[in-house]
């Protein structure tokens, strides 16, 4: 069995043929909001279907793309499409692209998903920067032996979202006239979406919102030094005592509506970095 470090080595081995670039920024796209990524004035793009042990994402809304080039005058790489322990993927190969983007240059994370929303102050449309989360998924990236190459047995997790990037983000929302709320996001499998228990049993856990993806990826980068800053979109109302079934296309409509607040404010963040 090949060791996941040398997977990581050819990924990055094939893509330094295309590139000697730094890409000191990484940018991983949630369920409707590729649009961030027209934002970006493109290097090159590459399927994940051509680079070396990468997985392919099988939901309809993720691209399948790693895309290089500038955004607010910085080298970023940007995931246009992610991957889910739904789709029956381990955790080593859900967090693959953000090993991979460290050893092109990234130093600073930034994350973006849509989730339900549980805090009954919250409301469909609401960007919520994440302070926090709790993993409630089946497993953890870090589990089995540990390279310390990558970084250490046991990394502290007592602040996986930086908090000066959350405070930069804060006042870029604030200078562009944009409500944020600031909360902590729960990861579960999915991809049935919770009932009416299950969302009133997360609320009293401390969660604000409710989502399938983002945790692992940020375990892993904390692992390895990234800096990570992360944003949710709130496209449903998970309130247990008046609750209304909701389909895949509604979640990305109101996804699609917000997604221009959530660009003004990575961009901002992106340029000031």
């Amino acid at each position: 069995m090949i060791e996941q470090r040398e997977k990581i080595q050819a990924a990055v081995t094939f893509i330094r043929k295309k590139t000697s670039e730094e890409y000191p920024v990484g940018i991983v796209l949630g369920t409707g909001l590729g649009a961030l990524a027209k934002e970006i004035e493109v290097d090159f793009a590459l399927d994940y279907g051509d680079i070396p042990y990468f997985p392919i994402s099988t939901v309809e809304t993720h691209h399948g793309k790693l895309i290089f080039g500038t955004l607010a005058g910085k080298k970023v790489v940007a995931m246009q499409g992610r991957f889910h322990f739904y789709e029956g993927y381990s955790m080593q190969q859900i967090v693959f692209p953000i090993r991979v983007m460290k050893h092109l240059g990234v130093k600073k994370l930034g994350i973006t998903n849509a989730c339900g929303g549980l805090n009954p102050g919250y409301s469909k449309g609401d960007i919520m920067l994440i302070d926090d989360h709790i993993n409630m998924l089946p497993g953890n990236p870090l589990i089995g032996p540990n390279d310390p190459e990558a970084g250490p047995r046991f990394p502290d997790m007592c602040a996986p979202y930086s908090p000066r990037l959350l405070e930069l983000a804060e006042k870029v929302a604030l200078e562009n006239g944009l409500k944020v709320q600031r909360g902590v996001y729960v990861a579960l499998s999915g991809p049935c979406l919770e009932t009416r228990a299950e969302y009133r049993m997360l609320r009293n856990l401390g969660a604000d919102v409710v989502g399938m993806s983002t945790v692992p990826e940020v375990i892993a980068a904390v692992h390895q030094g990234t800096e990570v800053f992360g944003m949710s979109i709130v496209t449903d109302e998970c309130f247990p005592d008046n609750l209304q079934p909701v389909s895949i296309d509604e979640i990305i409509e109101v996804s699609n509506q917000a997604e221009p607040k959530m660009t003004t404010i990575f961009k901002n963040v992106v340029a000031q970095l």
